[in-house]
């Protein structure tokens, strides 16, 4: 039985330490209906703003930017609104 504890300790020991650590990963993008965030790492790799507005197009919202946090691991931040009264027809969705 000591035998089976020590290998078993060994794993989970060489398991922590070769393992690889996901604390800097930031997830591109993480919302729901009434808003979300984008990593600030794909505004030179994506139009941030086609991103969000078709975010908020899928629930029939259009997007208002909140803020932006402009450093490594910082965050955009969008809310999705309502489409202001009087238009005709609901947003169009976008392709990227």
């Amino acid at each position: 039985m000591r035998l089976f504890g020590a290998a078993l300790l060994a794993a989970m020991t060489s398991t922590l330490v070769c393992g690889s650590a996901w604390a800097d990963w930031v997830p591109p993008l993480k919302g729901n209906d009434t808003g979300g965030i984008i990593s600030y790492s794909l505004v030179h790799q994506a139009d941030f703003r086609v991103i969000a507005v078709d975010h908020c197009a899928r629930y029939g919202k259009v997007a208002k930017f909140l803020g932006v946090q402009a450093y490594p691991g910082g965050y955009i931040s969008f809310a999705c609104r309502w489409v202001p009264y009087g238009p005709d027809q609901p947003p169009l969705r976008t392709r990227y």
